[in-house]
């Protein structure tokens, strides 16, 4: 079968069986938020004795140990033949059986780039206050071989996405309540183990780009595929249960192209060329005493000076130095934050960086 045949699709049958039906290195990027084997045996309940509504499905239940490595082994082999050479895959579980995992995924040959820590900023109690709050899971990122240079890691784009400062291993973000949350029509949460958004945001965002195709084989919360439609990605869904298709077909259905994270990243240093600030003036593109503004005039503004340096409330210097005086960061991009009104229009100062170099410089 060829891979259009699944592309944005939602394919109901058992998610091994469907990945055998993929062509070898076909899919960009693989997030699994498998079944946890979390062995719970019991009800909980609150010190008020109203219940705890935990993970009890049945798609949850192993019988033994080695029945769960034997899945685990099945489908994570699947996804390495699937996988494309330079891509990765990332894998979601609790402490009940991460190290099971982690062995089975190098046993099988895949490389860990990194562990990371989801700390939930809004665990749930530890009712039985008979152990410390469970407040993290684990996400293992993982490349196909042990080649470092065959994996694709948007740094850049992280860092501009976490203001200006590298992301550590350590994602502190919420659980997902409230309006996130999706129910049924009798307000009970739709799945147990939902993931939040912003949880499959990094992960998309960090390592894939735009139209490429990332794939859930156990798509039940649906987060997977929400988010990648907004970040302008291709998906595929695997999910064998009749009652979480239809409720997330009415998501999708809903979710528009939403986030551009163009804009966010700098030029590539190969197809970057070097323009002075000053060149532009000397050429008459722009003028001194003509003033620069973010956002389209409605935020900061600043005034070219006759050495090219820049007047900002009342301080004087590089066109460098103040905009990184006013986003609070040792570097920046300027050229896609400044606007100049000319000829009244308001335009970039990238949209005149490019008229220069098609003007003066010969490529």
């Amino acid at each position: 079968m060829k891979i259009d045949n699944f592309v944005n699709k939602i394919i109901q049958w058992d998610c091994i069986e469907n990945l055998k039906k993929i062509p070898d290195k076909s899919v960009d990027l693989i997030f699994a938020d498998p079944p946890y084997n979390m062995q719970l045996k019991n009800e909980l309940y609150r010190p008020n004795n109203s219940k705890v509504d935990w993970v009890f499905d049945n798609w949850d239940k192993f019988d033994s140990f080695e029945d769960y490595d034997t899945f685990c082994i099945s489908w994570l082999k699947e996804c390495k033949r699937i996988l494309k050479d330079s891509w990765a895959i990332w894998v979601i579980w609790s402490y009940h059986n991460i190290f099971r995992v982690w062995n089975i995924m190098q046993n099988l040959w895949f490389w860990v780039l990194n562990d990371i820590t989801w700390y939930k900023t809004n665990p749930m109690p530890n009712f039985l206050w008979t152990r410390f709050t469970n407040a993290t899971e684990t996400l293992l990122w993982c490349s196909k071989w042990e080649d470092y240079k065959k994996y694709t890691f948007n740094h850049k784009l992280m860092k501009k996405y976490n203001w200006d400062r590298q992301m550590t291993s350590v994602w502190q973000i919420w659980l997902c309540i409230w309006n996130e949350r999706i129910k049924w029509e009798d307000w009970k949460k739709a799945h147990s183990t939902q993931k939040p958004e912003e949880l499959l945001k990094r992960v998309i965002l960090s390592t894939t780009k735009k139209w490429d195709i990332v794939l859930d084989p156990f798509f039940g919360s649906w987060t997977t595929w929400a988010v990648a439609k907004k970040l302008w990605r291709n998906f595929i869904w695997f999910e064998r249960e009749e009652k979480y298709i239809k409720i997330a077909q009415k998501r999708i259905d809903s979710i528009k192209h939403e986030i551009e994270e163009a804009s966010w990243v700098e030029e590539p240093k190969e197809s970057q060329i070097k323009v002075p600030f000053e060149d532009l003036v000397k050429n008459n593109l722009i003028k001194e005493w003509d003033v620069l503004y973010t956002k389209k005039r409605y935020d900061k503004k600043a005034k070219i000076l006759k050495n090219w340096l820049l007047e900002y409330e009342k301080t004087v210097w590089s066109i460098h130095k103040i905009w990184a005086l006013i986003q609070e960061s040792p570097s920046c991009n300027w050229w896609k934050f400044w606007y100049v009104f000319k000829d009244n229009k308001v335009l970039l100062l990238d949209e005149i960086r490019q008229k220069y170099i098609k003007q003066f410089i010969t490529i």
